[in-house]
């Protein structure tokens, strides 16, 4: 389908951007890397009267690894993340999570923050951003404010941005090296969005899991966290009994609605296996 009609703007600043999306009253729509926003236009879900594409601002692209975390900035891309020489090590979960979104083609355009916008309960970053605790920071005409993972998705594609700001960098806390993670998916096909996923990662004390963290996406309207994972983890030695526990509970959390991809009873019993999978990968 042919595109509504709109009109363009390229600032080169966070406040040209901000001064362009408060003048239009709602009307005007930041454009990252266009991977989610650009069908929506084609099928008139979306018909902003005006694009402010946001690739000229240079702040928005950097990425800085410090003793106080990690932060991604919004015109960072999925393919700048793979290729860089740290994050690997700095956070290898968000690196894993990477490396399943879509293809080859969209890694070399989607963004941060485009993902972050888009809020599609099946994606990859949000999961990862509410599990790991990331703060997400947005500026607007009333200035900046960081919004918490867990606050800032309020259901599918719906955010707590207003229409004049913009998302500018999502900031992870530290990752301790001897950190254990996993994450899984299950897709129909690679590079779809996942029928239900899996992120997790736990710290070892004297050989039982502490600091678990277990989140789940694509079986509810927004990522969760799995509370009773994480109880079932934290304090216990992995062993099968903790495994079948763990896959049980993450499968008790979720209410998944049928949908023309798969049953609600079909994710309810996948995101245990992939909690399961992720656990044994995190034991790997």
């Amino acid at each position: 389908m042919k595109l509504p009609p709109f009109e363009y703007a390229c600032p080169s600043s966070t406040a040209e951007a901000i001064a362009l999306l408060t003048s239009h009253d709602g009307e005007a729509k930041p454009l990252a890397g266009g991977q989610s926003l650009l069908p929506m236009l084609a099928f008139r879900v979306a018909s902003p009267a005006v694009l402010v594409d946001l690739r000229k601002i240079p702040e928005l692209r950097r990425i800085s690894i410090t003793d106080d975390g990690i932060t991604l900035g919004a015109m960072v891309r999925w393919r700048d993340i793979l290729e860089h020489p740290s994050l690997r090590t700095a956070h290898p979960l968000l690196v894993a999570a990477v490396e399943h979104v879509a293809h080859y083609q969209i890694r070399n355009r989607g963004t941060v923050g485009g993902s972050l916008a888009h809020a599609d309960p099946a994606a990859e970053l949000p999961a990862v951003a509410v599990t790991g605790e990331a703060r997400i920071a947005v500026i607007g005409k009333a200035g900046e404010r960081i919004i918490e993972a867990h606050d800032f998705f309020r259901g599918p594609l719906a955010t707590a941005l207003t229409a004049d700001e913009i998302i500018t960098d999502i900031r992870f806390p530290v990752w301790p090296a001897t950190r254990r993670f996993g994450f899984c998916e299950f897709a129909r096909r690679r590079g779809d969005f996942a029928l239900a996923g899996a992120a997790m990662f736990y710290d070892e004390d004297g050989g039982k899991t502490a600091n678990a963290h277990v989140g789940a996406f694509g079986v509810s309207d927004r990522p969760l966290r799995l509370g009773a994972v994480e109880e079932a983890l934290n304090g216990n030695p992995i062993n099968e009994a903790t495994i079948a526990e763990v896959e049980a509970k993450a499968s008790a959390a979720v209410d998944p609605p049928d949908d023309i991809h798969a049953s609600g009873a079909y994710r309810k019993t996948l995101i245990g296996v992939m909690v399961e999978r992720a656990l044994r990968s995190a034991l790997a």
